[in-house]
């Protein structure tokens, strides 16, 4: 029976439990497990199925040294002087272990705990998002009183203008200063230019969570890769973009492994761009790549026989549970994805309504403390 492909490996100790002892060797991930295999014996001394890991944090072991925990059931498992960093592998390891746990690639259906508790925590974010929505409005509601009462208050400041100007030059007294007044120049409304047209959005092909690493830098981090008909657009995991690859900028893809790809953009007198992409997902993305970049996609010799599988392997035999899953959760996305633009929106209007009501506040202040002044002068 053949071994697993290897998606990664790292050099580490493993604490072993038994020896109460650091073991020297190598943690590696494959598609369904992680594995640790010590350098001294060769001898497999873990091998924990990603379904079954219900945790996994980074923590210190003596309160001095960095460590990232697994935990897989009752058992804790330590790993220590995590090379390149430990932020790196956590990264890799935990988004492999999120997508495991969607994906149902062991026939998880959505009946499954771990499938109902999925969903109660989109349930719970989609009930906690509407309750700040409701709030928002609230305070929505609060601030357009407020303009309204500063609306109402520069109008009762305009009467008074009026009025103190007539006391000012009453209209008998001959010598008024009206005669002398000019009435100004009344300036045409400059209409604001029309706004341009925005651009139609696009359709995305494809939207997957990766883990990118810049060219020689050994620093990686969560984001997401967006395959559109223009090109490809990385974002990291606040959703700002990271960079974004027009079509006719792509000068070479390589495909590293069935899960890992790097894009790279050639220039002349300077460094050229490129990133390294690793994600669970790939194997979605690859065969959608060769389409668009047929002549642009090297397949390394680690991906040489995934070249003409591409097609198989994305075509799930156990797809129907995810699909499945999808069913339940696709429809809360939805949902908290329109509460998300809802509630932005709201935060743009209220910060309008914010600026206004500061401006407004400004103006009555000046006109009051100047009426004062004319007041002042009359008595």
């Amino acid at each position: 029976m053949s071994e697993p492909p290897r998606i990664h490996s790292w050099p580490c100790s493993y604490y072993l439990n038994s020896s109460k002892q650091w073991i020297p060797g190598r943690l590696s991930l494959t598609p369904l497990s992680i594995q640790f295999t010590s350098d001294s014996t060769r001898e497999l001394l873990l091998d924990s199925q990603l379904q079954g890991i219900s945790e996994i944090k980074k923590e210190s072991s003596h309160l001095i040294f960095s460590s990232l925990t697994v935990l897989e059931g009752g058992t804790k498992h330590w790993f220590s002087s995590l090379r390149p960093s430990r932020n790196v592998v956590f990264n890799v390891l935990e988004h492999f272990w999120r997508e495991q746990l969607l994906s149902g690639q062991d026939g998880a259906a959505l009946g499954s705990p771990r499938g109902r508790e999925l969903t109660g925590i989109l349930e719970g974010s989609q009930r906690r998002l509407q309750d700040t929505a409701q709030v928002l409005h609230a305070q929505g509601e609060q601030f357009d009183n407020i303009i309204r009462g500063l609306n109402k208050i520069q109008g009762d400041m305009d009467v008074a203008d009026r009025l103190l100007t007539e006391l000012e030059s009453p209209s008998w007294w001959p010598f008024s200063t009206k005669l002398w007044k000019t009435p100004q120049d009344s300036k045409p409304k400059e209409t604001p230019p029309a706004a341009p047209n925005p651009k139609p959005e696009e359709e995305t092909l494809l939207r997957i969570p990766v883990i990118i690493t810049q060219g020689p830098d050994s620093n990686s981090k969560p984001g997401k890769l967006t395959l559109l008909p223009s090109g490809l657009e990385i974002w990291d995991c606040n959703s700002h973009l990271v960079h974004r690859f027009e079509s006719r900028e792509v000068d070479e893809i390589r495909v590293h492994s069935p899960y890992e790809i790097s894009v790279r953009q050639r220039f002349i007198g300077k460094p050229d761009t490129s990133y390294r992409l690793l994600a669970a997902r790939m194997p979605q993305l690859i065969p959608l790549l060769q389409l668009r970049f047929s002549r642009k996609i090297q397949f390394l010799e680690d991906a040489l026989g995934f070249a003409g599988k591409s097609v198989e392997l994305t075509s799930d035999p156990k797809g129907c549970s995810m699909e499945h899953l999808k069913g339940e959760i696709v429809p809360i996305l939805r949902k908290l994805k329109g509460l998300a633009l809802e509630t932005e929106a709201e935060l743009e209007r209220q910060d309008e309504a914010l600026d206004s009501i500061g401006s407004s506040v400004d103006r009555a202040t000046l006109n009051v403390e100047r009426q004062n002044r004319r007041m002042r002068r009359l008595t």
